[in-house]
């Protein structure tokens, strides 16, 4: 098992893995055309929703003219959304209903000087949370490179054992099992065992 010195290299492959996809321009007529299909209208049931000629409707879908606010309101209000929707694009590569399970011990192991991490639902890519257990090794601050720093929000929450969450801006607090924090991971944060045995912790932390 390699052991890397910084406790923060699992966040920065993970936003790296979960990275957000280039987006690209916006094209009026294809949105338009789009949400026309959508609703299995012809163009002529359409420009007739929205009160435009089928001329007039085929030249905005085709890029041939730019619509006036009078045309954009009445081809919103034919296709049932507001006009700021029209420069809307959906949601690309949605996915709905996926899930990750992880057996006991079978997560992807990591170990760092302070911590033996258990990434878990490491096979999801484009993550919005990176949830993993996390042995602490530490007992005291020296044992740290100086403060953990990362963008987004951590969640954690104490599975064995007692811990000590130091904090940049709190005072140090003890917490056991079943006790949880919630914090910004931006705010220099570390934690140590205080208890004989490692403490055993669940973290979750935003990658976005």
């Amino acid at each position: 098992m390699s052991v890397s010195k910084d406790p923060k290299s699992l966040i920065r492959i993970a936003r790296e893995n979960g990275g957000q996809d280039h987006v690209e321009p916006l094209n009026l007529g294809t949105r338009v055309r789009e949400l026309r299909k959508a609703h299995g209208w012809t163009l002529e049931q359409a420009a007739r929703q929205a009160g435009l000629a089928r001329s007039t409707l085929s030249k905005i879908e085709n890029g041939q003219m730019s619509p006036t606010y009078d045309a954009l309101r009445k081809l919103a209000e034919g296709l049932e959304i507001s006009v700021p929707q029209l420069f809307t694009p959906p949601k690309k590569d949605q996915v709905t209903g996926r899930m990750a399970v992880v057996k006991s011990g079978e997560g992807v192991h990591q170990a760092t000087v302070t911590y033996e991490h258990e990434l878990l639902a490491e096979g999801l890519r484009k993550k919005a949370m990176l949830p993993y257990r996390a042995r602490v090794r530490a007992r005291s601050m020296e044992e740290f490179d100086g403060w953990v720093r990362h963008d987004g929000e951590e969640f954690l929450y104490v599975l064995t054992g007692v811990v000590r969450l130091y904090t940049e801006y709190y005072e140090p607090v003890e917490m056991r099992r079943g006790d949880s924090a919630y914090y910004d991971g931006a705010m220099g944060h570390n934690v140590v065992s205080v208890s004989e045995d490692d403490a055993m912790i669940l973290w979750v932390t935003s990658l976005v």
